[in-house]
């Protein structure tokens, strides 16, 4: 779980160096509280991460996925949601 994710001008080089420090496999599902467009593009970049928000999140994503990134917000989100 990711304290925060968010995304700026160097979102990509940040994204490309925390994959690897998260020991991220090789297909990754990033799952957001909120839409967050740098964050989208930066991962669309990475081969094999793909990107989510809760409201959007489907069953087949995460089982699909052998790496689960998701920040504290999305977190809380999804037990307001599904819990």
């Amino acid at each position: 779980m990711l304290s925060t994710l968010t995304g700026t001008a160097y979102a990509e080089r940040v994204a490309v160096d925390s994959v690897p420090h998260i020991k991220a496999a090789k297909k990754a599902i990033i799952v957001m509280a909120e839409k967050d467009e740098n964050v989208i593009r930066s991962a669309a970049n990475i081969p094999g991460i793909t990107t989510t928000i809760v409201s959007a999140m489907n069953t087949y994503e995460v089982l699909n996925a052998t790496s689960f990134i998701v920040t504290k917000e999305a977190v809380q989100k999804i037990e307001e949601v599904y819990v």
